[in-house]
């Protein structure tokens, strides 16, 4: 199984979640999710495995987030908007966002984790 880690170095919950990794031995690349986000179609598809809301692949404790206004523009945004937007810069997106292909994870909890990538 091999897995790509979108995360951001200077955040905690992602250094909680690469370490978590570490810790069980379980193989990754790890990408720079502010230099190199995931394309339009990527997300799409991560969403699609997923199961989850696509509004829970946005970052609402972000500071662009709140200076976009999406709170309300959300609402009203089509998939295809919200995926333009989720697209268009990494700080949008949740973190850590780990996929192997076919599973998702959105954040970090390490219960979840154990359940999921172990």
């Amino acid at each position: 199984m091999s897995l790509t880690l979108y995360w951001y170095p200077k955040c905690g919950t992602c250094r909680n979640a690469k370490k978590w990794l570490d810790q069980e031995g379980i193989e990754y690349e790890a990408i720079h999710i502010v230099e190199n986000p995931p394309t339009k179609d990527e997300i799409k598809q991560m969403y699609q495995n997923s199961g989850l809301e696509l509004k829970k692949f946005f970052n609402t404790s972000g500071q662009k987030y709140r200076e976009l206004g999406l709170k309300d523009k959300l609402k009203e945004a089509s998939e295809d908007d919200m995926l333009e937007i989720l697209a268009s810069d990494g700080m949008l997106l949740k973190r850590p966002l780990i996929t192997d292909g076919n599973k998702v994870t959105v954040g970090f909890k390490e219960q979840e984790f154990s359940g999921t990538w172990k």
